[in-house]
């Protein structure tokens, strides 16, 4: 999946890419933008590695659903992935979703696709979580190969953020007080623990 944005050729923009993201990242934006004024246009969280997001990509273990929806059905799922939990809410706006989350026998791998959503709390901290667009169940092998590959997306973005700053990782940098190598050092750990995950253990080594 690409991480950059295309036009195709009748120059209308194309859906908005969705940005592979771990979920401590994810969960330090605090920050939302709209790069026009028209009352739909697209919301954006600001990544702390300093690109802009309007859908992400996750994937990791569904641990628990939960309807906590007063008058009608509005679902929580927890999705863990290797640095942290993400949450997920889905209601009759997402009824696919919805569905998938009410349905579901944790613990299950899951990938999902959708749109950060910010809010304050009564205690005025800021908090995010994602309004789901698909939730995919997935083997294993595939939550290994989005690790990997979000693991390096993320090293990517934390590196050009220090070395050829854009528009977006000055702006991250104005709003985020954490340092975008913070990511980066927590990517290369993701990476040598699914490495090190992957090595037969001692007592399984063949012998020769």
């Amino acid at each position: 999946m690409s991480e950059s944005e295309s036009t195709p050729s009748d120059g209308q923009p194309s859906r908005a890419v969705a940005r592979r993201v771990f979920a401590t990242e994810f969960n330090d934006i605090t920050y939302t933008f709209k790069e026009s004024d028209e009352e739909r246009a697209p919301v954006y969280g600001l990544l702390p590695t300093g690109e802009r997001a309007n859908r992400v990509f996750i994937a990791g273990t569904l641990t628990e659903t939960q309807d906590v929806g007063s008058d009608s059905e509005y679902w929580q799922g927890r999705v863990v992935d290797p640095s942290g939990t993400f949450f997920v809410y889905a209601g009759q706006y997402q009824p696919e979703a919805a569905t998938m989350l009410r349905e579901a026998q944790p613990p299950i791998y899951v990938s999902i696709v959708g749109k950060p959503r910010t809010y304050e709390t009564d205690d005025g901290e800021m908090n995010v979580s994602i309004r789901p667009e698909s939730i995919s169940i997935i083997d294993d092998d595939t939550r290994d190969r989005w690790v990997v590959e979000t693991a390096l997306k993320t090293i990517e973005r934390a590196s050009e953020a220090a070395t050829q700053p854009s528009e977006y990782a000055t702006m991250a940098d104005e709003q985020y007080e954490t340092d975008p190598a913070l990511y980066r050092e927590e990517a290369l750990a993701v990476l040598e623990e699914l490495d090190g995950a992957d090595e037969p253990a001692e007592n399984e080594m063949p012998v020769s």
